[in-house]
C-alpha cells in the first residue's frame, strides 16, 4: 500500500536555486510517472526543484502509485518537489503562468508531462544557456514512431549560430518561421545523425520555437511579459508556448540545443479543445499598437 503522499508547500519550496522543473498536467497519470522517472536520472545538476500541477478531472496524476514513487525518489535524490492542483482550469497560458509563479529559481524548464528526457539531458541545457547567455534554449522532441521516415528537405532549415544568439523578431511567413518544421517527426535526429558529433559535444541552432522542453533564464522570461497575456486570451486556446518564446526571442534570442535528449511519448493530447492560436491573438495586438 502507498502510504500518503506529502504535497510539499508553496512557501517551502519556492526558495533561490539554480533551476525548477515546471510540470502542467492533465489526466496522464502513466505518462507523467515517465516525465518524472526521467528528471530522476539526470546528474550534473545538483537539488534542481520540481514544481507538478494538476488539472485532472479526477484524482490528481500524481497520487497514481508510479507517479508518488518518482515523486519520493526525486526527494531521495535531494530534489525538492511542489505537488499542487489549479482549478478551474483557465487555459494553458495561465496554467504556465501559475507555475512559473511558483518558482524563484534562476533558470526555469518548462516540461511537458509527456517528455523523457535521457540521462546528461539537463546538464547539456544549462551548459548552453550558461555559455550562451541567451533567453532560452531548448530540446526539441524526438517522435521515435517516425525514425525510419527520414525527410530531407526539412534539413535546410537546421542552421547553427556561429557565435551567441542574438535578438530576432520572427514571424509567420518569413523563412525564419520555417525553422519550426525541423522539429517535426525525428527530423532533429536525423540531422544529429548526420553531424556525427564526437562524445560530449553539443551546438547551438537557430529555432523560432520549440515544444515541449524549453529552459528559460526566468529573469528574462517575466521581462519578456511570461505568460501573462493568458488573461487577453480565450481559454480554449493553444500555442501559449509559441506566444512566449517569440516575446523573449526578440528581446533575448534563444536556441535549440543539438543533442537533443527529449523523447515524446506519442499519447493522445488532452487539449482537445484548441479554438485559438494564442501567438495570434497576441501578434495580432503587438501590431494594433504599432505607429501608423
Amino acid at each position: 500500500m502507498n502510504r500518503p503522499l506529502d504535497l510539499g508547500t508553496a512557501g517551502g519550496f519556492r526558495a533561490p536555486r539554480l533551476l525548477d522543473v515546471l510540470i502542467p498536467t492533465r489526466n496522464r497519470p502513466a505518462e507523467l510517472a515517465v516525465t518524472l522517472s526521467g528528471l530522476a536520472a539526470q546528474e550534473g545538476v545538483p537539488g534542481f526543484g520540481v514544481v507538478v500541477s494538476d488539472q485532472s478531472d479526477g484524482d490528481a496524476a500524481y497520487r497514481h502509485p508510479a507517479a508518488a514513487t518518482m515523486v519520493r525518489v526525486l526527494r531521495h535524490r535531494g530534489h525538492p518537489v511542489l505537488l499542487t492542483r489549479r482549478l478551474p482550469r483557465r487555459g494553458l497560458a495561465e496554467h504556465r503562468a501559475y507555475l512559473l509563479a511558483a518558482s524563484a529559481a534562476r533558470y526555469v524548464l518548462c516540461l511537458d508531462d509527456d517528455v523523457w528526457l535521457e540521462p546528461g539531458a539537463l546538464r547539456r541545457l544549462v551548459t548552453a544557456i550558461d555559455e550562451l547567455g541567451c533567453g532560452f534554449v531548448g530540446n526539441a522532441v524526438h517522435g521515435l514512431s517516425y525514425v525510419d521516415d527520414v525527410r530531407p528537405e526539412t534539413h535546410r532549415h537546421y542552421e547553427e549560430w556561429t557565435d551567441r544568439p542574438v535578438p530576432e523578431r520572427i514571424r509567420p511567413g518569413t523563412p525564419q518561421w520555417e525553422r519550426a518544421s525541423i522539429h517535426s517527426a525525428a527530423n532533429l535526429l536525423h540531422v544529429t545523425r548526420r553531424l556525427d558529433l564526437p562524445p560530449g559535444a553539443w551546438r547551438a541552432y537557430k529555432v523560432s520555437w520549440i515544444g515541449g522542453c524549453v529552459l528559460y533564464d526566468r529573469a528574462k522570461l517575466l521581462d519578456s511579459g511570461g505568460f501573462d497575456f493568458w488573461r487577453r486570451v480565450h481559454e480554449k486556446h493553444q500555442g501559449e508556448d509559441v506566444a512566449a518564446q517569440l516575446a523573449v526571442l526578440a528581446r533575448f534570442g534563444g536556441a535549440g540545443v543539438l543533442p537533443s535528449g527529449a523523447y515524446h511519448l506519442e499519447s493522445p493530447t488532452t487539449v482537445t479543445e484548441r479554438d485559438v492560436e494564442a501567438w495570434e491573438v497576441v501578434l495580432a495586438e503587438e501590431e494594433s499598437t504599432q505607429p501608423a
